[in-house]
């Protein structure tokens, strides 16, 4: 095929659209083509005034830049989303669906950036399509990859989730990369597509291939950093230890109660606390003793700007990315037993019935008596006696009932299950397990759920306490008391039907009525479900279909708990939203203002994306070593569940480990098998063997790729 040939009025008019906004000096604009002295520029200049005539580009003196028209020229901004292929989507407000941008067309935009866009007069799929004109900002402040040696040239390859083309690096740099080091890199300048990106080195993670640059990676992939800024580390260090006098005086004095933690068994950041006695009336009176964070991190300080920026610690399989430094994450702020604590408590009196009749928030002063684990409080949940055998009974007690009240007023009762990984000294996964979800674990999220809820619900009294009966029905009160709720929205009903036509092959029927998704229909579903094989595989389905939980002062309840008002008050070490709330709370209690509203949209935004991108890199890091895993085990054979049925194969739910992979169509030779849609199954055309979403399947494990972090598999039967 002829190669088309491209014009210089292309390139030049190409490479200003993408700079709209700036002008260029003739000879740095020339120099980017690399022309030859003489003849190249006479074939520049006589570009220039073909694009001026065009009325493309004007020129005042030596400077050149787009003109008004062009800068207007229908054109679209959005932000620019790239795909492991080179293929970009952009996501323009007033539109359905992203715009495509193909291979061709996405200039030099990288993921996350801010783009302009015209749309194609012609589309060759069935979306409409687009080209980038201009990057309007950078998305991302820095990327990862592995830098490499050519003689004496120096480049960087970008892990897949940063970018897809390669950067070149000048030698001044490096900054002592060597070749094969995984390493993190800022763009420095990226003028033409036609050219490589360049880049300079910031930070070595390690050599590419072990441990920890691979769990580095993956931090910098959803760009976060493990450690702290200097300054930071400094001001957490010179925080006081001791408490001052004159907060025990002014704080309820909690020390001689029964406070115990429950934790899993590694943890060493320790925020909640609880207590539990049952009143002469016969309601409980439980306790929530949350570690007062607060305290310690004052707004507008160093240590407070990069939790904030953090947003939330990070929980990878070997290690934790705490939001705030180990000396007060783990240290200063954690309820430790023994040790006199500061914290925010919650006290809340709960009839036989579950309904909180009265409540009180207060700043107090506690002394944790014991550190218990998960695993030990089941032991007594179980009959194992103990001195605080008693209180926890009482808590296990109360939280079953709790339990069931939830579900029956409309919560979702979706689990997933955790693998949990032993590893070497290296890093390096030895076994793995699915981990088990005790009472324990219930007992403890009951008592977090209901503080949660009495918080949320404490602003709501304030305000109507507060509330002047000549204004607009209370509207002005609530921009006095802004609140950052934790919101779930209801499900897109458009979303959820595929859940349906995903368990219709299991029999089971699940439609959405009159446009709407109810929290029993869920319930029922999922109870359906749970007899099957496929259940946590069409509980991952359901997950994905719901909206995201979110942050916002703006209150709409959270639909997959049934709470009309919900909000994060007890994990202010690991989630800055937490913080937040603990500061508001002591605000309106001291008569003070605290954030405005508008503020709390920027964080609640903020926040939720800083979460979003660590459930992101959790993931990642437990996928990571189950490739791992089994790159120690090619040939082995597994016993899973079909767990989804497309075009391309099988996804392939490992039932020992919870892990998954795929039996690629091409792996299938024993005949061609032709895709079925509708019943969601694969079916051979000559000898019409199928293989069903849920059905029991023996995988053998054929291929691992730690980088793409996947795994083939091929039905254990087939022989190659």
């Amino acid at each position: 095929m002829k190669k088309k040939k491209v014009h210089l009025e292309d390139l030049i008019l190409e490479l200003l659209e993408r700079h709209s906004n700036s002008r260029f000096e003739k000879v740095t604009l020339m120099n980017a083509f690399k022309l030859p002295p003489k003849k190249g520029v006479q074939r520049f200049e006589k570009a220039l005034q073909r694009l001026v005539k065009r009325g493309k580009i004007q020129m005042e003196g030596e400077y050149v830049s787009l003109s008004d028209t062009q800068k207007k020229d229908g054109s679209l901004s959005g932000v620019f989303s790239a795909t492991r292929h080179g293929t970009g989507f952009v996501s323009v407000d007033g539109y359905d669906e992203d715009i495509k941008i193909p291979p061709r067309f996405t200039g030099t935009a990288l993921d996350k950036d801010t783009v302009r866009i015209s749309l194609l007069p012609h589309s060759k799929s069935d979306r409409t399509e687009g080209k980038v004109t201009e990057v309007l900002k950078r998305g991302k402040k820095f990327f990862v990859g592995t830098f490499q040696r050519e003689k004496s040239t120096y480049l960087i390859t970008p892990d897949d989730k940063s970018a897809n083309i390669e950067f070149f690096v000048h030698p001044d740099q490096i900054n002592e990369a060597k070749h094969n080091d995984k390493v993190t890199f800022r763009l420095v300048d990226w003028l033409h597509p036609r050219s490589l990106p360049q880049a300079e080195v910031l930070e070595i993670l390690g050599k590419k291939g072990s441990n920890e640059a691979s769990m580095l990676s993956i931090l910098a992939e959803n760009e976060m950093m493990a450690a702290f800024p200097p300054a930071v580390d400094e001001y957490a260090n010179n925080v006081a230890k001791e408490i001052p006098k004159k907060e025990y005086e002014r704080r309820k004095d909690l020390r001689e109660m029964e406070i115990f933690t429950i934790d899993p068994h590694d943890a060493k950041d320790f925020d909640d606390a609880l207590s539990i006695s049952v009143l002469e009336n016969g309601n409980y009176y439980l306790g929530v003793h949350i570690a007062d964070v607060s305290y310690y991190v004052p707004q507008g300080t160093v240590l407070d700007d990069e939790g904030k920026e953090r947003a939330t610690s990070v929980y990878l399989v070997d290690r934790v990315i705490p939001m705030l430094p180990e000396c007060l994450s783990n240290g200063v702020c954690s309820l430790r037993p023994d040790e006199d604590k500061l914290s925010h408590s919650c006290f809340m009196e709960i009839d036989p019935a579950g309904k909180v009749v009265s409540y009180e928030i207060e700043e107090t002063v506690i002394r944790s008596k014991t550190r218990f684990t998960y695993e030990e409080v089941q032991e007594i949940i179980d009959g194992r006696e103990h001195k605080h055998a008693t209180s926890v009974r009482t808590l296990s007690a109360l939280a079953s009932m709790l339990t069931d009240l939830r579900f029956k007023k409309g919560s979702i009762d979706l689990d997933t299950p955790e693998p949990r990984f032993q590893l070497d000294e290296k890093g390096n996964p030895t076994g793995v397990e699915v981990k088990e979800r005790l009472q324990a674990h219930r007992l403890v999220e009951e008592c977090m759920l209901m503080a949660n809820k009495t918080v949320a619900g404490h602003i709501r009294l304030l305000r109507e306490s507060k509330k002047d009966k000549s204004s607009d029905h209370g509207e002005a009160s609530g921009k006095k008391f802004p609140f950052l709720y934790r919101i779930h929205d209801r499900p897109d009903p458009e979303k959820i039907k595929n859940i349906g036509e995903n368990v219709r092959p299991l029999g089971i029927e699940f439609k959405v009525k009159e446009g709407k998704v109810t929290a029993q229909a869920l319930n029922t579903l999922i109870r359906e479900i749970n007899q099957t094989k496929v259940k946590y595989a069409i509980h991952e389905l359901i997950l994905r279909s719901m909206a995201k939980a979110v942050y916002s002062p703006k209150n709409i309840g959270h639909f997959g708990l049934g709470f009309k008002e919900y909000s994060h008050f007890t994990s202010p070490i690991r989630r800055y939203p937490d913080l937040i709330v603990h500061r508001l709370l002591k605000q309106y209690a001291s008569g003070l203002p605290g954030y405005s509203f508008k503020e709390l949209i920027q964080l609640g935004d903020h926040c939720s994306s800083k979460e979003k991108d660590a459930v992101v890199a959790e993931r990642d890091s437990i996928k990571l070593k189950q490739v791992e895993f089994l790159s120690t085990r090619l040939g082995h054979e597994f016993v899973g569940v079909i767990s989804g049925v497309t075009e391309k194969g099988l996804y392939v739910l490992l039932n020992e480990i919870y892990c998954e992979g795929m039996i690629a169509i091409r792996d299938l030779d024993d005949d061609f098998y032709i895709y079925e849609k509708s019943r969601h199954l694969l079916r051979g055309r000559s000898r019409g063997k199928m293989y069903k979403l849920g059905e029991e399947i023996r995988v053998k494990v054929v291929r691992t790729d730690v980088e793409q972090r996947q795994i083939d598999f091929v039905p254990a039967r087939l022989k190659k």
